[in-house]
């Protein structure tokens, strides 16, 4: 008698793809969908903030959700499960069928003897060692035996033994060159696996020496997280920002009175983590200041003559400029005459790097905090297309939706500070830019004008350059230059 048919469903795990950056986690923003519901590959189903920007997360999987995992608010590491699908497509297999035919979820897709398998296996022996995401839909993860696998009692390896760990590729045929499992070797004869060959290719993309990568791995190997831990401490956009999270919890300790902890004789009301996009800040502005040996200069500004100019600039049922745009403006055009403003540092800090043009960053205050968008080659802009271009980028970076390319590549920094409501700041530098422009708010206050006190527009202008790129005197003298612009700006307009 036949074993009656029973629907089998299998489900997929949907876990966090590396979105890039060498990012290792994200924010969970909110759901784009419930549990229940039938979602189609590429469907958005998340909204995930990362050191950069707020992103849609697309699943590579159809069918309906069962699971989802993690709250909003809760941060996800890279390889984590984001959430379950389950196929829609069952089969009906007979229950002592099922061992038989059903696919081991630990099998090779591809053939173990071609390249492409050779390979695959290599991944797959990568992902159970614990490297990380390589793939959407794939990732680390800790599976359990199910038992439909047992090897023969003859030939099972020893719990202690190196095959009770490592799962072993089918060999490759002689016209296949074998998988390099050699241990390189490092200048200080430490050995160094590099077993995986997609691990060996993601450290030559992202330029990294295998041999100064720490390595995680089961009997010392090197894994892909290991490569992209590596690479997140090398970026110049995330350097560090790991261990600033990983020294938060050792960041002031105290003892625990009841049920509440308690520092420094003050009870402690909560402990929220810093979001991705603060934690990549405060490591950006920390490498900027243990870096940078920066110096100040500032002057107030008579901004009467702009402010009742900019109301004469507006076209007829249209805005007038921002102050914002004319400021840049006129920063463009004093940067045209102190270029080495706009220029950058090499990384060993023996070369002045010179660039045909501005790519200007603007400072811009969001709820997820401080961003600076890049408007690219802002110094070919006119005025009305600055102003264009100041408006589109500031409500981006504002609706959280700026794709992260976006956020980089600045070689001088504008900061409107005004809009907040403060005179003056001591701005830290945009690393790795050179100098960032603050101004603060346009008031009213007395002001010394042909012997006579009158009321006039004044503004405070700020400049924070690294000492050793350049002088004071030659950050007055830009400084000067945008004054000049500023108090006579009918000059700037017959060069625009």
């Amino acid at each position: 008698m036949s074993t009656p048919l029973k629907p089998r469903t299998r489900t997929q795990v949907f876990r966090l793809p590396d979105l890039g950056e060498g990012l290792t986690e994200a924010g969970l923003v909110q759901w784009l969908v419930a549990v229940g519901d039938t979602i189609t590959t590429d469907q958005p189903i998340a909204e995930v903030e990362t050191a950069k920007s707020v992103v849609e997360l697309p699943s590579p999987f159809a069918g309906v959700v069962t699971a989802l995992h993690g709250a909003a608010g809760d941060t996800i590491d890279v390889g984590a499960p984001v959430l379950e699908v389950a196929d829609p497509d069952a089969s009906d297999i007979p229950d002592d069928e099922a061992a038989a035919v059903m696919p081991d979820p630990d099998a090779a897709i591809t053939d173990a003897g071609t390249p492409d398998g050779i390979e695959h296996e290599a991944y797959r022996q990568e992902e159970r060692a614990g490297s990380g995401n390589v793939l959407i839909g794939y990732g680390t993860t800790a599976r359990t035996t199910k038992g439909r696998r047992r090897l023969p009692a003859a030939s099972a390896p020893s719990a202690s033994s190196p095959a009770a760990r490592t799962t072993v590729a089918a060999p490759a045929p002689a016209d296949v060159a074998p998988t390099d499992t050699t241990p390189a070797v490092t200048p200080d004869r430490r050995p160094v696996a590099v077993r995986s060959p997609l691990v060996r290719r993601l450290a030559r993309d992202l330029g990294l020496d295998v041999h100064s990568i720490s390595a995680t791995g089961a009997d010392g190997a090197i894994t892909r997280a290991d490569v992209l831990r590596a690479a997140v401490e090398n970026a110049v956009d995330g350097v560090a920002a790991h261990q600033l999270v990983d020294g938060s919890a050792a960041a002031g300790t105290g003892t625990a009175t009841g049920s509440r902890e308690n520092i420094d004789g003050l009870a402690v009301t909560s402990r929220e983590r810093l979001s991705p996009l603060r934690r990549a800040v405060s490591a950006k502005l920390s490498r900027s200041r243990s870096e940078i040996p920066e110096a100040t200069v500032w002057v107030d500004v008579d901004a009467t003559a702009l402010w009742e100019l900019r109301a004469q600039m507006a076209p007829q049922g249209g805005k007038a400029p921002s102050v914002t745009a004319l400021l840049a403006r006129f920063v463009l055009l004093a940067l045209a005459e102190y270029p080495v403003l706009a220029s950058r540092l090499s990384e060993t800090g023996d070369e002045l790097i010179s660039f045909d043009g501005v790519n200007l960053g603007i400072a811009a205050d969001t709820e997820r905090g401080l961003l600076v968008p890049v408007i690219p080659h802002a110094h070919t802009l006119s005025i009305e297309q600055l102003d264009a271009s100041l408006r589109e980028v500031t409500a981006t970076a504002r609706a959280g939706t700026m794709p992260p390319e976006r956020l980089r590549g600045s070689t001088f920094t504008l900061n409107n500070y005004g809009g907040l409501g403060v005179d003056g700041s001591a701005a830290i530098i945009n690393h790795p830019d050179v100098a960032i422009l603050g101004i603060g708010r346009i008031i009213e206050r007395p002001w010394v004008v042909d012997g006579a006190i009158v009321p006039r527009r004044i503004a405070q202008l700020s400049l924070a350059f690294d000492h050793r790129v350049c002088d004071g005197g030659y950050a007055a003298g830009f400084l000067r230059r945008v004054t000049e612009l500023i108090e006579h700006p009918l000059r700037a307009f017959v060069k625009v």
